[in-house]
């Protein structure tokens, strides 16, 4: 299953929605498709990965290099993750830590704002 990314503004926000499978045969294309979302100037961004059914570590590392970007350039992201294997490998990574996750993109919102 290919990884598909699309994008809409909610204020100052880009809210970023991912589905499909990411591991090492899509992970080019999901580091170009998220940089290209994430591109619009808009300093925080929620990444919606409710759609997004396996995450291998080359996937976490896209999603490191995007978060660390965004602090870079005075913002942040959050990410939506309610699969519970999904956030296994966050936990086991340690960057349960790093990222703000959240259940919803609506708790992810009332967050941010």
């Amino acid at each position: 299953m290919d990884v598909t990314i699309t994008s809409r503004d909610d204020g100052e926000l880009t809210i970023v929605e991912a589905t499909g499978e990411v591991d090492v045969s899509s992970a080019m294309r999901f580091r170009d498709d998220l940089t290209r979302a994430l591109a619009d100037g808009k300093p925080n961004a929620i990444v919606d990965l409710t759609g997004v059914p396996f995450l291998d570590s080359t996937g976490l590392g896209v999603l490191v290099g995007r978060l660390k970007a965004m602090r870079i350039n005075g913002g942040d992201m959050a990410l939506v993750i309610s699969d519970d294997r999904l956030l296994r490998n966050f936990k086991i990574t340690g960057l349960d830590q790093v990222f703000r996750l959240h259940p919803t993109v609506d708790h992810a919102l009332d967050s941010m704002r």
